[in-house]
């Protein structure tokens, strides 16, 4: 694993960053990329939270969040695979985390490929607990995902 970063600045995403979005989503999901056009949607959607680490000022990696009114969704996690293994992925996290506990969700949802390793074992750090597996969830290739769950509400209760 890499050393940290230290000097990443955790930011709210702007229309400004849609092309290093771009950049980073077809990269990083190939295939299964949003579009320019679904990226630009949702990055201003309502209940959307949309975060993104800088290094330098380089944008290298993004986050997001849906808050329904009770439970918030982890959309979207990633990194520029030059800062992975360095703790953005953790950091962009907890921010999403910590804006859920603001606005009041109870839990946070989110669902991640059975073969990311390195994501589930973030998850499970953070205190995300594997609810159940969807079948051929991830598109093209019919990956198999995990939904996972963390109770924002302290008691554990369901």
């Amino acid at each position: 694993m890499s050393a940290a970063v230290d000097d990443v600045v955790v930011r709210a995403l702007t229309a400004d960053d849609l092309p290093d979005l771009e950049r980073m989503e077809v990269a990083l999901f190939g295939a299964a990329a949003w579009s320019p056009e679904s990226l630009a949607a949702e990055i201003v959607g309502p209940g959307r939270w949309y975060v993104g680490a800088t290094v330098q000022g380089e944008l290298v990696g993004y986050a997001g969040l849906w808050f329904d009114g009770y439970d918030a969704q982890v959309m979207t996690v990633g990194t520029d695979e030059r800062f992975q293994g360095r703790g953005l992925g953790r950091r962009m996290l907890e921010n999403l985390l910590a804006h859920a506990r603001s606005v009041g969700a109870a839990v946070v949802l989110l669902e991640v490929r059975v073969d990311n390793d390195a994501a589930i074992h973030l998850y499970e750090s953070l205190g995300f607990e594997r609810l159940g597996k969807r079948r051929a969830y991830y598109q093209p290739g019919n990956i198999d995902a995990w939904t996972m769950r963390l109770d924002l509400r302290g008691d554990g209760a369901a």
